[in-house]
């Protein structure tokens, strides 16, 4: 999720939340590194142990690694600082915008069964949304180059979050915050990330169904990839077990804030919650071959070059429809990130979904959040996907 948050806590009460942007799996062996040359294990081990070891680094950190239907974990540091908990393949997590995939997995097998069109248009499928975006495409949504304005960067919606960021809206009128505002640009003239897009694409694949987004994502997601501890919840709660997220401002000592902002905000653009397992599972079936027909994927996988995720995913990237190509030196991997209050996360697959990468840290940051850290944290992942695109 495209946030730039900060949650406190002061004298035990919570004090403010700001945004200024945009708020079945394979056998996992829960050891530290299973398997593999023990000298890159090592190498692997040592780059989370130096993450967590920053000032300003994550409490914990774990990376699963999915080749030939037999994972790799890697952990350093804690899941639940209380506690001292490993962090755990089947921790629920929020996984933030990798929401925007799941809802380009929606629409793209609606796409398939000829219920969507990529054509389609706001004003075709959506006729009360304001006029003057009635000639966005799906495509220019999926592919952040509808112009849409950001509805998370509404004064208003962040007044409101500010004043209670457990707030329940209902999120099929978030884009009333900016039903008064026109395109940022011409659709398909630029690139811009935007939160509001996805939330449309939800929309869109209602109103052809006849059916909620969150029982689409069952059907037409969940089932067919075997996901049963992936939801998509309106609340604040995180379900138990969970991977704790925090707010890390050095000198204080880091802040739990997985239960500090509620997700009805969000919804389809970033509300999601899941597990490392069945991350790499969802990734793996959508970034890969598995899930959309060949015809379908090719729309998906043309790819904008320079347009990147947010935060920025390891190597070069490029923009497809709701997913993105991570060209790094050992090769190209498809996948999303995403960043929430107290997560970072980054999924990502081989082209033939036969590999799989999945990689959370339990604090935020972004180009515009701790920018030295994000660093490091791409510089780790370029490590993790060569490690994970070594011997094809």
């Amino acid at each position: 999720m495209p946030t730039r948050a900060s949650v406190r806590r002061r004298r035990g009460g919570l004090s403010a939340v700001t945004l200024a942007a945009a708020v079945v799996g394979a056998l996992l062996q829960p050891a530290h590194a299973v398997g593999g040359n023990p000298e890159r294990d090592g190498h692997l081990q040592r780059q989370l142990e130096r993450l967590v070891a920053q000032d300003d680094g994550p409490p914990g950190v774990i990376a699963v690694l999915t080749r030939g239907g037999r994972s790799e974990v890697y952990t350093a540091g804690v899941g639940d600082v209380a506690t001292g908990q490993r962090p755990d393949p089947d921790d629920h997590m929020r996984i933030a915008s990798i929401a925007k995939a799941f809802s380009g997995a929606v629409a793209l097998r609606l796409v398939d069964e000829g219920r969507l069109s990529l054509d389609d248009t706001i004003g075709e499928v959506l006729p009360a949304q304001p006029a003057a975006w009635h000639a966005v495409t799906l495509r220019r949504l999926l592919q952040h180059t509808s112009g849409l304005p950001d509805y998370s960067a509404d004064p208003e919606f962040l007044r409101i979050l500010r004043a209670d960021p457990r707030h329940v809206f209902d999120p099929r009128t978030l884009l009333d915050f900016v039903a008064g505002d026109p395109l940022l640009f011409r659709p398909g003239a630029l690139y811009e990330y935007s939160n509001s897009d996805n939330i449309a694409v939800a929309l869109m694949a209602e109103a052809v169904t006849g059916r909620r987004y969150e029982e689409l994502l069952r059907e037409l997601v969940y089932r067919p990839i075997g996901l049963r501890q992936t939801s998509l919840p309106l609340g604040y709660r995180l379900p138990r077990p969970f991977l704790h997220g925090y707010d890390v401002t050095p000198p204080a000592e880091p802040e739990d804030i997985s239960e500090a902002v509620g997700t009805s905000g969000v919804w389809a653009s970033g509300g999601i919650v899941s597990t490392p397992r069945e991350l790499g599972a969802f990734i793996r079936g959508y970034g890969g071959p598995a899930l959309l027909s060949e015809k379908t994927r090719k729309e998906q996988l043309t790819f904008r070059p320079g347009d990147s995720s947010e935060p920025e995913g390891p190597g070069t990237n490029a923009a497809g429809l709701a997913i993105f190509q991570y060209t790094t030196r050992c090769g190209v991997l498809h996948g999303h990130t995403g960043n929430f209050p107290g997560y970072t996360q980054l999924a990502a697959t081989t082209p033939d979904g036969t590999r799989s990468l999945t990689f959370s840290i339990n604090t935020q940051t972004s180009k515009g959040m701790k920018p030295a850290l994000l660093a490091r944290l791409r510089t780790v992942q370029e490590d993790f996907a060569c490690a994970l695109l070594k011997d094809r």
